[in-house]
């Protein structure tokens, strides 16, 4: 008969999951799934309201990164309006972003995966946690927090909180920066960046003592997404989508406004998260991966000079091909942090970003307008269509884990065929699913929406665990 295991919930991820694992009489597994079973509607209840409130609507799908959705959304309005935004107000918007990838990046490295790689996979839960570093490392686990400050303040000097921030708006920004507010973020920069690099040297001497888990956990070919500036350097803010394929030849690169014609979404009823992939090779020849790793593989350099020097190290680790590992995106994160952080520092030193020119007006309404920024964890896409007055006709939002779903769940299968024991089951063995998920620092309260109907399915067990009746929407009885 076989039976099925289940970890419910998935634990240091955003939002709710749970996987089941089948397995056998002999306790092989036969599959395992992910179930992302929350549902939020934001495409279906924003239908009405006038395109320009969605930069504060849509922040409140999440609060880890509610400022991607702000100016995703807020990129969006000044397509709709017809209006570009002044240089000031550009800059502006990205150093909020930086400080928005800092934060997050520095958050899920230190905090949530931190703890699987600096105590291992099979570490007592009662010390596999933040609490765990502070008690053995406390001024590793004092500099995360200051580095997730320092993202946040940012957001806040700008916004005016940090989180949910009121900052962007069709056409520009509403806050200037300040000379002093300038100088103040500019402080404690250089010892930041130290600490990132310290990050860094922590991934790659784990990376080396586990050398043979990280080639054989959840590693797989993919194609990858990401955007990337004229030159092909790694960009976040700015840019056009690069698609390339799992050996590192390119498949499209174009304008975010085109994506309908070349991203598709595939629905399994098992989730309510749906599965992207590029349409000209269809489900699932064409699924791909985001976020850190995702964008590292499409990217020929990164524009700083620090994060660029590591990046090249980056690519030589499977010889400029795509690196294929899920357990590296770990240090493709830590990557990014430093980029970012480098990156506040270019915004900081430009004259342009003391500017009051920071809104412009004028424009003519057009009927729909897509934004894109790259959120922490992948391409993030927000698409409006609206009447001859404003108002919302459609709303539609790809967003970054999203992306990554066929991933998560093909890295879920993987490592639980490959560790997971159902006749001498350990904690260990159902944390390196968990870890699997991790890698790719879900956000799903942002990603899981959808039209139409919904897959719900009831099941009813008895005290033995025996299935006795399931029903389904699509029910007759």
């Amino acid at each position: 008969m076989g039976k099925k295991i289940a970890i419910e919930p998935v634990t240091r991820i955003e939002g709710h999951a749970r996987v089941t694992i089948h397995v056998d009489d002999d306790g092989k597994v036969e599959n395992a799934y992910l179930h992302i079973d929350q549902f939020r509607g934001f495409e279906k209840f924003s239908e009405g309201r006038m395109y320009y409130e969605m930069p504060q609507i849509t922040p409140r799908i999440c609060g880890i990164c509610p400022v991607s959705h702000h100016l995703g959304s807020a990129k969006a309005c000044d397509a709709v309006s017809g209006i570009e935004p002044p240089r000031t107000a550009s800059l502006l918007r990205e150093l909020m972003h930086m400080g928005q990838t800092i934060q997050s990046h520095a958050m899920h490295f230190f905090h949530l995966a931190g703890p699987d790689l600096l105590f291992s996979f099979d570490a007592d839960p009662k010390i596999r946690n933040v609490i765990g570093i502070v008690q053995v490392n406390p001024t590793l686990a004092t500099k995360a927090v200051m580095l997730r400050k320092f993202g946040q303040e940012i957001i806040k000097t700008l916004g005016g909180k940090k989180i949910h921030p009121v900052f962007a708006v069709a056409g520009g920004v509403n806050n200037v920066l300040t000379e002093e507010e300038r100088d103040t973020i500019l402080k404690d920069m250089d010892e930041h960046i130290a600490f990132i690099q310290q990050g860094i040297e922590i991934a790659k001497r784990w990376v080396r003592d586990n050398m043979e888990t990280v080639e054989t956990f959840a590693v797989f070919p993919t194609g990858y997404m990401g955007l990337v500036k004229e030159d092909g350097a790694l960009e976040l803010y700015e840019g056009k989508i690069r698609l390339i394929g799992p050996e590192g030849e390119p498949w499209e690169l174009f304008d975010p406004s085109d994506y309908l014609e070349y991203i598709g979404e595939h629905v399994e009823d098992w989730s309510y998260l749906k599965f992207p992939f590029y349409k000209k090779l269809g489900y699932p020849d064409g699924v791909y991966r985001v976020g850190p790793l995702g964008r590292l593989n499409v990217a020929d350099k990164i524009s700083t000079p620090l994060a660029n020097e590591e990046f090249k190290n980056f690519k030589a680790i499977n010889e400029g091909k795509p690196v294929e590992g899920s357990l590296w995106y770990h240090y493709a994160r830590l990557i990014e942090t430093l980029y970012a952080m480098e990156r506040v520092k270019e915004l900081l030193d430009d004259p342009d970003i003391l500017s009051n020119d920071i809104r412009a007006y004028g424009g003519e309404l057009q009927s729909e307008g897509v934004g894109c920024v790259e959120a922490p964890r992948g391409t993030l896409l927000h698409h409006y269509k609206v009447d001859e007055g404003g108002k919302l006709l459609k709303v539609n939002l790809i967003i970054a884990t999203g992306h990554n779903n066929w991933a998560m769940s093909k890295s879920v299968d993987d490592v639980a065929k490959q560790y997971v024991d159902g006749n001498n089951l350990t904690e260990g063995m159902l944390n390196r699913v968990e870890v699997a998920i991790r890698a790719y620092d879900p956000c799903l309260s942002c990603s899981t929406h959808a039209l139409g109907k919904m897959p719900i399915i009831l099941e009813m067990y008895d005290k033995d665990g025996n299935l006795l009746d399931q029903i389904t929407r699509d029910s007759k009885e």
